[in-house]
């Protein structure tokens, strides 16, 4: 006997590939001693959260505590990644990451951005060519990694004038000493580790007075992109040193060449080429490079001899102080998709402050090493486009 095979349509699960999640990662794990993290880290992590709404994806907090399962995770680092850093991570384009990925460490400091002396010892890595590739960019200097090379370059650099010492590892204005004479470089250089300048390098500049400096930088999100320029604030922490004190910046939707299109005053109009220049070195010169968040500062400002300068300071390819800014000028283009520019600004108050209405608040309470502090962003909408 023969059996009657009937056909039927056999439905075979459809396999839908999981919505991504946002994660916030911080290497250093600031709760490693049991202390609570700071407001560096709080601000950052909100930043992150902001950013996961804007994509329309869930916040699943801090990396190394999700159990990533099959959904691709959008990365919002503290620091800037190594390649190594990056593929440990499954980050491998800029689409899945907020900041940047740098072939060695040393390329996400102050450090590249001044040639080193001829024949001085550099890191495994360095880039000669990116050195010269921006030297009408930034402002004369060396980038030494060894306290004599330091005091070499200091030495004929304070035949011009004033100098400026700085520590790459320093932030916020902080980490950097400026000399008139050779007495005042010997007293800081001789407070120094020769072990830790091997390692991490020392930035030897012209200093300049009557400073602005200027932010220019692009940030690319999912479907948005947004680039801008600006400058910064300084002002006081509870110890009466000047920090950063927040950015007000002129975003336009788009590009640096939408930017540049723009009836801009001829300072800005150079710091933003410079800037440009600087990251289209750092591509040509550092295989594996890329960045969907690129900040530059760039000082603008006289020297001893009078003469007006301009130059970019260093980059920051990681989620940074003006983020908060940037996010909000996002989240305007996001709301409105018409609108073509925003003033979007942040706010860095010690002692505390009042928010206005409709801010961003991304930090307010009592920080363990700065006190009370208050950090919000604000977007203006309302501006001549």
């Amino acid at each position: 006997m023969t059996a009657l095979l009937t056909a039927t349509t056999v439905r075979r699960p459809t396999w839908v590939r999981p919505q991504p999640v946002v994660a916030f990662h911080d290497a250093r794990d600031p709760r490693a001693d049991g202390s609570a993290p700071g407001h560096d880290h709080q601000t950052k992590a909100r930043v992150a959260a902001g950013l996961a709404a804007l994509l329309g994806w869930d916040y699943v907090g801090e990396l190394r505590e999700l159990d990533r399962g099959e959904a691709p995770v959008y990365l919002v680092p503290r620091e800037t990644l190594t390649l190594a850093e990056a593929r440990r991570l499954g980050v491998h384009g800029p689409t899945q990451v907020f900041g940047g990925v740098v072939p060695q460490a040393f390329v996400a400091t102050k450090t590249i951005t001044h040639c080193a002396a001829p024949h001085a010892t550099v890191p495994l890595g360095w880039s000669s060519a990116f050195g010269r590739a921006v030297q009408q960019a930034v402002l004369p200097g060396r980038s030494c990694f060894s306290v004599a090379d330091a005091r070499r370059a200091a030495l004929r650099l304070l035949r011009r004038g004033g100098v400026r010492l700085k520590d790459p590892g320093g932030v916020g204005g902080l980490g950097q000493w400026v000399l008139h004479d050779a007495g005042e470089l010997d007293r800081v250089l001789a407070s120094m580790d020769p072990q830790a300048v091997a390692r991490h390098g020392l930035v030897v500049e012209i200093n300049l007075h009557d400073v602005t400096t200027m932010s220019v930088g692009q940030v690319c999100v999912g479907a948005w992109q947004a680039s801008y320029y600006g400058t910064q604030r300084l002002t006081r922490n509870r110890d009466g040193q000047e920090v950063y004190g927040g950015s007000d910046l002129v975003v336009v939707r788009g590009g640096f060449d939408t930017l540049l299109r723009r009836e801009l005053p001829s300072a800005v109009r150079l710091g933003i080429e410079q800037a440009l220049a600087y990251h289209r070195a750092a591509e040509a010169c550092f295989p594996g490079f890329f960045a969907s968040r690129a900040n530059y500062d760039v000082a603008q400002g006289l020297d001893d001899a009078g003469r007006w300068r301009s130059g970019v300071l260093e980059q920051s390819w990681r989620i940074g102080g003006a983020s908060g800014a940037e996010l909000a000028a996002l989240q305007a283009f996001q709301a409105d998709p018409a609108l073509r520019l925003v003033h979007a600004s942040t706010h860095e108050v010690h002692g505390g402050a009042e928010v206005p209405s409709g801010a961003l608040v991304l930090y307010d309470g009592v920080d363990a090493e700065l006190g009370r502090l208050t950090k919000y962003a604000f977007a203006q909408t309302h501006v001549d486009n």
